[in-house]
């Protein structure tokens, strides 16, 4: 069965790190696009970040370009987004989502707050 379990969400202030990680069952991340979206209350869900199925290139949204950071662990099947600097907007439930052109799945998300 096709799975993306995200985790790491939680409570930051202002200024300070998190990892989220996408683990993936069902499929293999090299035959995938792996992407980070995030949604806050009341806006439309945006893609952040995103890393090709070879892993040669990754995409990051101006909101968070100098600040996230994509990364993936093909041996654990794993995807990370390494987010330092948090601000109080980065505030969303982050989703995980794996593209293969006809073939699109997402995770259930994790909250992340920033706050002081």
């Amino acid at each position: 069965q096709l799975q993306l379990v995200e985790s790491g969400g939680g409570l930051v202030q202002p200024g300070g790190s998190l990892r989220l990680s996408c683990t993936a069952s069902g499929l293999t991340l090299d035959t995938y696009a792996m992407g980070w979206f995030r949604q806050a209350p009341g806006k439309a869900r945006e893609r952040i970040s995103c890393i090709s199925s070879s892993g040669g290139s990754t995409n990051y949204a101006d909101s968070v370009k100098g600040r996230f950071t994509i990364l993936r662990n093909t041996a654990k099947n794993t995807v990370y987004l390494q987010m330092n600097s948090l601000k109080p907007e980065d505030t969303a439930v982050y989703y995980c989502n794996a593209d293969r052109g006809q073939y699109n799945y997402w995770g259930q998300g994790t909250q992340v707050t920033v706050a002081s």
